[in-house]
């Protein structure tokens, strides 16, 4: 398959967003040996408070897609239990960010348990609640002062230095803050960040090669919980007292605005929401009682018209459009030489292929109802190793049905399916993937704002064993350089080898659907399921993907391909199942499928009729 590039599409813009970044973090830097006013000093602490709450909102909503209003009340769980435990622990202060974080992880984990469960409008309606809940909790406990909250909470110290002034807690917490970015960056730059990138779009994809969802959104949320509670216990010390009124709902929505304001998907996007919002509340504060001649909480009201007129003409936030605007763009890239220079030479692992004739699949007597309609009635289905069978039928067939229950994505309603000896009924696409299957869509389902290597790299996710700590620590880069190895073989294989660089979404259909092929062939599969793989193609990039599949064949891979184009199937599969009314009407080589009279009479009706 020939891989073009068309210089219509933009190319990537990548090391800009660095370098603004590198000049960025030099000024927030300097800023405490620069002359300036105390009050810019507190001013800053409270961005880099804000910032690393905005974080956690990053990660969680613009990066995963859940959406909280609840990120407020962490901040309190963590500034209470930090207050009450360095105000009776004076002498370590420090204890109190480690009974902060004990708390916070346990509160978090059952919450998450609780809503994380909801899908839809109701996630951040679940969170409002508890973020509610819980600030009348705070203002409503004796030991917490009530609303009067506490005070006279020590400093913390470092090395025997207590941090009394503004300036010195700034140090503290843009170290925090900078610790953070790069342990959040470093996570998003490995296998386990490529399956959080696809929890907002693409959630059965990640369950497709092998990454468990509930089990990533859970760490995503407690993470973005663990954030926000440093930023609570780094608040109590910065203010010396604590109080209920900082951890209100208004607080929890103003959390998300920042990162929103900033850019959702971006690190960067939460420094930078977080600055806006807060140097723009405390302009208002100020300028709008003045201009209006009278007192009054006006500030609320003209941040929220000037975010509607900012998100009008930067919808992705502040900081994509200033990479955008500010930062030059990489040239397109015309061949392999940068991704293979990013992926050095490593050994593509093979997972062990049964031989040729290997029983593979059983499905038996499956079934799926949806109310009255049947979709599949007791259809058994069988498949060896190193064979290709085509599953066709006219519409409303079922077919896709099945495909869907064969590879775990639909839940059936009797029959067993079977796969290499061991019964997966029931079971989970993540379980289908790890026993050696995988797959395409009959929708395209890539991650377009990832590039094509990556995507493909998703498809090697089971191949890795890295965990989220090893990612932060940048402990997995040998491990990464390996299965972007392979990802970069299966990208040169398929012949989009010069597109490893480019943004999936710049792709054309057809050239996106040879991309879903070679994220399935990542996972180095027993058994490959093609959903409608031709569609879209040209006929030469049909004739190519027909060479590919067939040396897959001589592999001893195992394809099965629910495909409309007859020609394309009739001439590549060595068995087709034709199913009609979720039934399995014929079976047969393509010869004795052509001339079945059963199958002319599905495909093309009566001779009456």
């Amino acid at each position: 398959m020939s891989a073009v590039v068309s210089p219509a599409v933009p190319p990537v813009p990548t090391s800009a967003g660095r370098r603004i970044g590198l000049v960025l973090g030099c000024l927030v830097a300097i800023a405490p040996l620069a002359p300036i006013p105390e009050y810019w000093i507190t001013l800053l602490n409270y961005i880099g408070l804000n910032a690393l709450v905005a974080l956690g909102i990053v990660l969680l909503t613009g990066i995963a897609g859940m959406t909280s209003f609840g990120q407020a009340a962490f901040v309190g769980v963590g500034a209470y239990a930090g207050a009450l435990v360095s105000s009776h622990f004076a002498a370590w202060p420090w204890l109190g960010l480690a009974a902060a974080l004990a708390v916070v992880v346990p509160m978090a984990m059952a919450l998450g348990l609780l809503t994380m469960k909801l899908s839809g409008h109701y996630l951040p309606i679940g969170t409002l609640a508890w973020g509610v809940a819980l600030y009348y909790f705070f203002g409503n406990q004796e030991a917490l002062g009530k609303f009067d909250g506490l005070s006279g909470i020590p400093p913390v110290t470092v090395f025997g230095w207590p941090l009394t002034t503004g300036r010195e807690m700034y140090v503290l917490i843009l170290s925090f803050l900078a610790g953070a970015m790069l342990a959040v960056r470093n996570l998003l730059d490995s296998r386990v960040g490529r399956a959080i990138h696809s929890l907002r779009a693409a959630p059965l994809v990640a369950e497709s090669c092998g990454a468990s969802v509930p089990l990533l959104r859970m760490r995503v949320f407690v993470i973005a919980a663990l954030l926000a509670g440093i930023a609570g216990w780094l608040y109590a010390h910065t203010q010396r007292a604590v109080n209920p009124t900082p951890f209100n709902l208004s607080a929890g929505i103003t959390y998300l605005f920042m990162a929103v304001i900033g850019g959702a998907a971006h690190i960067w996007g939460a420094v930078i929401g977080a600055a806006a919002v807060t140097v723009a509340g405390e302009l208002l504060k100020d300028a709008l009682p003045r201009l209006l001649g009278s007192a009054g909480n006006y500030e609320g009201v003209a941040l929220g018209v000037a975010t509607i007129l900012l998100l009008q003409r930067a919808p992705d936030g502040i900081w994509p459009a200033l990479v955008g605007k500010l930062g030059p763009r990489e040239q397109p890239v015309q061949g392999d030489g940068d991704a293979a220079t990013l992926c050095r030479p490593a050994s593509v692992r093979k997972r062990p292929l049964p031989a040729r004739g290997t029983p593979l699949l059983e499905v038996h007597a499956v079934r799926k109802r949806y109310g009255g309609l049947v979709a599949i009635d007791g259809i058994d289905l069988t498949m060896r190793a190193g064979e290709i069978v085509g599953l066709i039928g006219p519409n409303g067939a079922g077919k896709s049905t099945l495909f869907n229950a064969v590879s775990g994505v639909l839940a059936t309603d009797g029959g067993t399916i079977a796969f290499m000896g061991a019964d997966l009924t029931g079971r989970q696409p993540r379980e289908f993937a790890r026993s050696g299957m995988g797959r395409t869509f009959q929708h395209v389902q890539l991650l377009p704002e990832m590039t094509c290597l990556d995507n493909v790299a998703m498809g090697a996710y089971l191949h890795g064993a890295k965990g989220w700590i090893a990612s932060m620590l940048r402990l997995d880069r040998a491990e990464e350089r390996d299965l972007r190895a392979q990802a970069l073989a299966q990208l040169n294989r398929v012949g989009l080898g010069a597109y490893a660089e480019r943004r999936a979404g710049s792709l054309a259909l057809g050239q996106q659907r040879i991309l879903e092929i070679a994220r399935a062939l990542a996972a180095q599969p027993v058994l490959l399921l093609l959903d409608e793989p031709a569609a879209g193609l040209r006929h030469g990039e049909k004739r190519a993907l027909a060479m590919l599949l067939r040396a897959l064949r001589a592999e001893g891979v195992a394809v099965l391909i629910v495909e409309h184009d007859m020609d394309f199937l009739m001439a590549l599969a060595d068995r087709l199942v034709v199913t009609q009314f979720g039934k399995v009407i014929a079976e047969g080589s393509p010869e004795a499928i052509r001339c079945d009279p059963v199958v002319q009479t599905a495909y093309m009706g009566d001779a009456d009729d």
